[in-house]
């Protein structure tokens, strides 16, 4: 599943860096994925939508139903 997750954040990244922020996989737990946000996306007042409405949605979507992304620092 780890490798399915990588290849998600893969095909996300590109929208991320386009507003100057990035993802980063720091570990994945059974169903439970946890990323950073860095860049412009640590600090943005939107990182946590970004993170379940975009993220996390599209993890869903691409990888498992069962996921839930949570962001570290």
């Amino acid at each position: 599943m780890e490798d399915k997750v990588k290849e998600a954040l893969d095909q996300i990244r590109p929208s991320l860096q386009n507003d100057g922020g990035d993802i980063e996989l720091v570990k994945v737990e059974g169903k439970d994925v946890y990323v950073r946000l860095t860049g412009h996306c640590a600090g943005c007042m939107m990182s946590q939508i970004t993170l379940k409405k975009g993220v996390e949605a599209y993890l869903k979507n691409y990888v498992d139903e069962d996921i839930t992304v949570y962001s570290t620092n």
